[in-house]
């Protein structure tokens, strides 16, 4: 189980307080942000490429639309994907590898190497052929069940789904190596003199031993998600128009450079938003990693 004496040395890290207190208020800002602004910020309007003003603090886009506006609700599908993508991918890591640590043997030599072949497989092509297998599979069925408007409400599904299937693989081998050490401990040869099933002794005396080491790869699996999200969105095959997140925003910005004007609020502002949650969410991975480290205590 969690020990509470890792959260007070968490707090005395003031890097890990100052990420925290960052991280907190961008979610806070993405959630509640968009529902204090009036919608029609993010209408088109008539002031295109207006630069940073009291009207509008992050000036507009190429269709007037208010950019911090745009850049709160696409804060909002950002992380929502890296939130639920990171949980995905921990739920098949973590049932992989304690299967597979615990089992031993034949089942764990298959299954790991299982995880060796998908390593080997290049992370962008996976993902790309992924993608358009599903969105392809997707809007055939909706065509024929006359259902067009699920189409791009299932997207983000998709997309979580998708970058969810990727991650998990250094979280089971992960899990398993530890499982590996934990298994031989007296703790579980107890239970199994006891007779105490497989299901029950993997639920209640392996998994709540890894809460710490789980905690912590969520903390960094999540901007990994939105990283990946983020590229792919940049490169015109994650999230669509009329939606937005960070990644389409900053598509959005480059496409808009020239030689003749720079509109450089549309980069810096989406820019910022993801680099200082990516930062916020490493300090603070790293932060509880050395929290949970028997070296720190």
């Amino acid at each position: 189980m969690l020990d509470p004496r890792v959260f007070q040395r968490v707090r005395k890290n003031p890097a890990a307080v100052l990420s925290a207190v960052l991280l907190a208020f961008m979610v806070l800002a993405c959630i509640a942000g968009p529902f204090f602004l009036s919608s029609a910020l993010g209408e088109p309007g008539p002031n295109q490429y207006a630069p940073p003003s009291w009207e509008h603090p992050f000036g507009t886009d190429l269709n007037g639309r208010d950019l911090l506006y745009r850049v709160l609700t696409g804060g909002r599908i950002s992380l929502l994907v890296g939130l639920c993508g990171a949980v995905v991918s921990l739920f098949i890591g973590t049932a992989w590898g304690l299967v597979a640590g615990y089992a031993g043997g034949r089942t764990d030599a298959f299954m790991m190497r299982f995880v060796d072949i998908l390593y080997s497989v290049p992370r962008l092509i996976f993902i790309l052929i992924a993608i358009n297998a599903f969105n392809a599979g997707l809007q055939e069925w909706a065509n024929r069940e006359g259902l067009g408007w699920l189409v791009e409400s299932s997207r983000i599904a998709i997309l979580i789904l998708t970058l969810g299937f990727i991650e998990w693989l250094t979280m089971a081998r992960i899990v398993r190596g530890q499982v590996l050490s934990l298994k031989e401990r007296q703790f579980v040869t107890a239970a199994r003199a006891l007779g105490q099933s497989h299901v029950k002794i993997l639920t209640r005396h392996l998994l709540p031993n890894l809460a710490g080491i789980i905690l912590v790869y969520l903390t960094l699996t999540i901007p990994a998600v939105i990283i990946d999200e983020s590229f792919l969105s940049f490169l015109g095959l994650g999230i669509q128009a009329p939606q937005a997140s960070w990644g389409s925003l900053l598509a959005d910005g480059a496409g808009a450079i020239n030689p003749v004007r720079s509109f450089w609020w549309l980069l810096v502002f989406p820019a910022a938003s993801m680099a200082l949650t990516l930062l916020a969410m490493n300090f603070l991975g790293d932060a509880l990693r050395d929290a949970f480290d028997s070296k720190a205590r």
